[in-house]
């Protein structure tokens, strides 16, 4: 397997990604239901934000955190919404990468999932 070289990768794995976290059982309708996401507007987003930390690529502008905290005053995000959500991402990246990008976007989902987790819990 390769690793992660170009915006089109980035693209190929977040698709990949969504894709399980829409049909996943436990997550799932956190994004398709309480956020509602129109996901043609979110995508090119979620694009850009990985692709200015594994990539270096400017662009990126948003409140990530601050969706985050105002969908956990919507739905309670808990430690098992959080782990189902980086095992995905996990998996995901493995299943079709590999070398030194695919382990920084692991390394770097495990860092944004404690952080947006610590925050969730002192928004409360």
């Amino acid at each position: 397997m390769r690793d992660i070289t170009s915006e089109e990768d980035v693209k190929l794995f977040i698709d990949a990604f969504y894709e399980k976290v829409k049909a996943d059982a436990k997550i799932g309708y956190i994004f398709n239901e309480v956020a509602d996401l129109n996901w043609e507007e979110h995508m090119p987003k979620i694009y850009r934000f990985w692709e200015s930390i594994l990539l270096g690529k400017p662009g990126f502008q948003g409140d990530v955190m601050g969706v985050h905290i105002r969908l956990n005053k919507k739905e309670k995000l808990t430690s098992d919404h959080f782990d189902k959500w980086i095992a995905l991402f996990t998996e995901t990246v493995r299943e079709m990468y590999d070398g030194s990008v695919a382990n920084e976007a692991i390394n770097r989902a495990n860092i944004i999932r404690r952080t947006m987790e610590y925050n969730i819990l002192q928004s409360r």
